[in-house]
């Protein structure tokens, strides 16, 4: 492959009236990050361009297709509010849009080809392929591929055999030094010598099925995509690709070839990185705004100050013109960062709602409950603001309010005391924020949070005593950790009541610690 000169071409002013571009994965696997990113970049070129975006399902390899993934195709664009404008389900003008049931189409097209001498019969077993395969290896040949054992076949006695034996249909590629050319919208004129492409690749498969390339070229053209927005992965398939749109006689769509995402480590983002599907993703607990709005900028530019867009702003912005060339890096902490953007963004009852299936999960309000009682229903609802500017996921947020629904364990005597004190002056320190409970409460009503805290920090002043040093017995006590969300928030929710009864056992067991 040579890289000839880079083009700028503004894709806003590209000569096509309708812009179509598709997202084309096969249902073998979950859906993971580069290929979200594919089919988000897919999306939003055509919300920017006024265009169509399309999704089809490249199921022709029978074999490795499995329908669970199918379905987790479609609930994780769902889930990420990536909505196609045609495709499975949706249906449109050119339906269908899955592969295994456009067979017809594909056999026709491999027919056309071996009738104009573009394409042949081949009938190499698997056992030949393995063996011509062996016997380079053995001999520690440089040539791969197919040995075009089939090409000379005279098309006479091709179609003889083709009535008794299994064949497969392979495609001419041209040779005697021929140069494959094309443009690709981001890595410019690439020039790929015929010598280096797989040699003959397979079309038609002996099941009747096609191959990728056969059926890519196919349904793009039928579907009339104008624009392909790919991983550069697919940057080799391209020359076999244009070889095809010349033989059919067709104009080939502008090619764009996507830059990889990597890991920290500058290798292919795997799962030795993190997560990497999109269940995994939620599962842990992300939002799909932040999840959309990180990878959208993996490896594209939008507005210079910018961090945070919502889809319809990156709907109006993207230009493939900012797509960088380099490889995009994945940062777990900066899509951390995001999570936690968006988090904050959220409403008490909208972050409630979102937290709801994990604090189930974790038996939150009880073993077994389906749904937590209204009284405990409309606690989860008020402790959002314990939580939100500090959580990161949304997994997180039960484990973290666990206090406020069970009796956390009695810490451990040593936890109630202070940095460069003593476990006697600890149980004073409590004994001394004991006495401001009922302050907290006057009339049974709780104060606010900064009428409490006043109420702590005027007592704190009067006897001479560090803030942080009377806050950490009172908060050990109440939440049953030396580090929790806010504490006089969490008075005011758990009540007086509760208080009074956590604070009445700590004091308990401090004063017999102090007294072994």
């Amino acid at each position: 492959m040579r890289i000839v000169q880079t083009v700028n071409t503004n894709p806003r002013h590209l000569p096509y009236m309708n812009i179509r571009v598709r997202y084309a994965p096969s249902p073998t696997g979950l859906q993971h990050i580069g290929g979200i990113r594919t089919a988000l970049f897919n999306y939003l070129y055509a919300r920017s361009s006024g265009g169509k975006f399309l999704l089809r399902l490249e199921d022709t390899d029978q074999n490795r297709c499995d329908a669970q993934c199918e379905q987790n195709l479609y609930d994780s664009l769902a889930w990420l509010g990536i909505q196609w404008d045609e495709g499975p389900v949706t249906g449109g003008p050119f339906a269908p849009y899955i592969q295994s049931q456009r067979t017809e189409l594909y056999r026709q097209h491999a027919q056309q080809l071996l009738d104009k001498g573009l394409a042949y019969r081949c009938f190499c077993t698997t056992e030949r392929l393995d063996q011509v395969r062996s016997e380079r290896e053995a001999a520690k040949l440089s040539e791969t591929g197919y040995d075009r054992n089939c090409r000379n076949i005279d098309s006479e006695e091709s179609k003889r055999r083709s009535v008794n034996e299994t064949y497969t249909v392979r495609l001419y590629i041209p040779l005697k030094g021929d140069i494959t050319r094309f443009s690709d919208k981001l890595l410019g004129d690439i020039e790929w010598k015929n010598s280096d492409i797989n040699p003959d690749p397979v079309l038609l498969k002996s099941d009747g099925f096609p191959t990728y390339h056969l059926a890519n070229v196919v349904d793009d053209h039928f579907m009339e995509i104008t624009h392909i927005l790919r991983a550069q992965e697919w940057l080799s398939s391209t020359p076999i690709h244009v070889i095809l749109y010349n033989a059919f006689g067709w104009k080939a769509p502008v090619f764009c070839h996507l830059p990889m995402v990597m890991g920290q480590d500058g290798k292919k983002l795997s799962k030795r990185h993190g997560a990497t599907s999109i269940d995994e993703f939620r599962r842990s607990g992300y939002l799909p705004e932040a999840l959309i709005n990180y990878t959208a900028l993996l490896g594209c530019s939008y507005e210079e100050g910018k961090d945070l867009y919502t889809v319809e702003e990156l709907g109006t912005l993207f230009n493939v013109d900012k797509i960088n060339k380099a490889p995009a890096i994945f940062d777990y902490k900066k899509l951390e960062w995001y999570n936690g953007q968006y988090i904050r963004k959220k409403s008490n009852e909208e972050l409630a709602d979102l937290s709801m299936p994990y604090a189930l999960e974790q038996s939150l309000f009880g073993k077994e409950m389906l749904q937590p009682a209204i009284e405990q229903k409309n606690l989860y609802i008020a402790a959002m603001e314990l939580v939100r500017e500090r959580a990161v996921f949304l997994a997180e947020i039960p484990e973290k309010l666990q206090y406020l629904f069970t009796e956390p364990p009695l810490p451990a005597p040593e936890e109630f005391i202070p940095k460069k004190a003593d476990l006697r002056s600890a149980l004073s320190l409590l004994r001394t924020g004991a006495e401001l409970l009922p302050e907290f409460f006057p009339n049974e009503t709780a104060l606010s949070d900064d009428a409490m805290e006043h109420i702590v920090k005027e007592t704190a002043e009067r006897n001479s005593i560090k803030l942080g040093d009377l806050l950490m017995p009172l908060r050990v006590a109440i939440t049953g950790a030396r580090v929790s969300p806010p504490l006089f928030a969490s008075i005011r929710l758990l009540g007086a009541g509760r208080c009074q009864a956590r604070i009445g056992a700590a004091l308990t067991a401090l004063t017999e610690a102090c007294n072994n």
